[in-house]
This record gives C-alpha cells, structure tokens and sequence, in this order.
C-alpha cells in the first residue's frame, strides 16, 4: 500500500530485510520505486509488499560541515 509514501521517504521491505534501508525515489498508482542500500534501485508493488516508513538516518560523522 502507498498511502502517505512520497519521494524521498526512508523505508525498510519486511519482506526482504537483508535490502537495508531505502529510500523513495517514485510513486505512482501501486509502484514505489526505492534505492536500497544492500540491492540498490527496486520496483516495489505496493499491492503486494507493504513498505515500512522509517525514521530518517541520522547524518554520519564525516558528512557534518
């Protein structure tokens, strides 16, 4: 389901945890399309994996100005 999932929402797949974090790239109608960190860019259908909303990641020390 894709309801509230926007680009640039941070996600988890329950079905395949081993992908890591993703985040949104696309919805459109059913297909979220995410960049994962551990499988890269997936199509998803939404009608049949329902995606996990997290929490953003928090900036990792090298990346602060």
């Amino acid at each position: 389901m894709t309801e509230g999932l926007a680009p640039g929402d941070w996600v988890r797949n329950p079905q395949a945890p081993e992908w890591g974090l993703g985040q949104v790239q696309s919805v459109i109608g059913e297909r979220v399309t995410a960049n994962f960190e551990n499988a890269g860019k997936r199509l998803i259908n939404a009608a049949v994996v329902s995606l996990t909303r997290v929490e953003p990641p928090a900036p990792r020390r090298d990346e602060w100005s």
